[in-house]
């Protein structure tokens, strides 16, 4: 991108296109456009009303290092620094996992199971979008949400405070700063991809996403073994354990609380996609 050609909208996107594209970018002309409007400050429609506008100096330097970033495969949404979820803005980083809107399934779930939850867990809480979400849908609910990295604590609180959501946050692996604290609601999106799994993954995950958010260990369920038997002492009489997991994983997840012996017949839930998203099961106690 050369400086001293005059560069318009429609060039700059159409130059950037076919860069990204030649860098293995899927949605090339879209994500050149979501990088131009956080250059420029223009809206989409802004982009195309003024496609014949010549980028100033300021907003080309700006742009040209975005552009460069991506090129190296780091996420979008690294770039520009957040991610829609459940129709609310979070602040992302490499601290925490991207939330995927495949995880929308997991709160509308949890909605639909417990409307009347007035305690909630979410372990393993990130970027705290899970339980931002419930916090603002179940206001009469108390919220509370665990992670073990300290990092990812930060990053949450500050998405809470962003959000207008009252969450408790707490630091420990799964249930260790809950000694006997119970749930009518506790959800859970625990690391899912088999070990062996995540070298072939797109270099935006694989490089740039917590490792101990994706590595589910030799089959991806390690967490799964520890986290369903452990609720049980958790949730109160008939409360909900709901859990996201990978394409494929839900009879082995749902054999999981079969075997536990403490659940009722647990139910599986599909995302938009069709893949069977989450499974979870309400407890036997009354």
């Amino acid at each position: 991108m050369a400086h001293t050609e005059i560069w318009t909208t429609l060039k700059v996107l159409n130059w950037t296109r076919d860069y990204l594209t030649e860098k293995g970018v899927e949605n090339a002309r879209r994500e050149a456009e979501w990088l131009l409007c956080a250059a420029t400050g223009l809206d989409r429609v802004g982009l195309y009303l003024n496609f014949e506008r010549p980028l100033n100096e300021a907003e080309l330097a700006s742009y040209r290092g975005m552009v460069a970033r991506r090129s190296r495969r780091e996420p979008l949404q690294h770039i520009l620094g957040t991610q829609e979820f459940c129709g609310l803005e979070f602040e992302v980083c490499p601290d925490v996992l991207i939330p995927r809107h495949d995880t929308e399934t997991l709160v509308t779930e949890a909605l639909a199971r417990a409307p009347g939850a007035r305690s909630v867990l979410d372990i393993g809480t990130g970027s705290g979008c899970i339980a931002i979400a419930l916090a603002r849908q179940l206001s009469s609910a108390a919220i509370t949400a665990s992670d073990i990295s300290g990092e990812a604590l930060a990053v949450a609180r500050r998405n809470a405070e962003r959000n207008g959501a009252t969450v408790e946050f707490v630091q420990g692996s799964l249930f260790e700063p809950l000694v006997g604290r119970r749930f009518d609601l506790i959800v859970s999106n625990p690391p899912y991809i088999p070990s062996a799994d995540i070298a072939g993954l797109e270099p935006e995950v694989r490089e740039w996403d917590p490792r101990g958010a994706l590595d589910g260990g030799l089959d991806g369920l390690d967490l799964y073994r520890i986290l369903i038997p452990a609720a049980v002492e958790h949730l109160n009489p008939s409360g909900w354990l709901l859990v996201e997991l990978g394409a494929g994983q839900a009879p082995e997840v749902a054999r999981i609380f079969r075997e536990c012996g403490k659940y009722r017949e647990p139910i599986i839930a599909s995302d938009p996609a069709s893949i069977e998203r989450v499974v979870g099961a309400q407890s036997t106690a009354l």
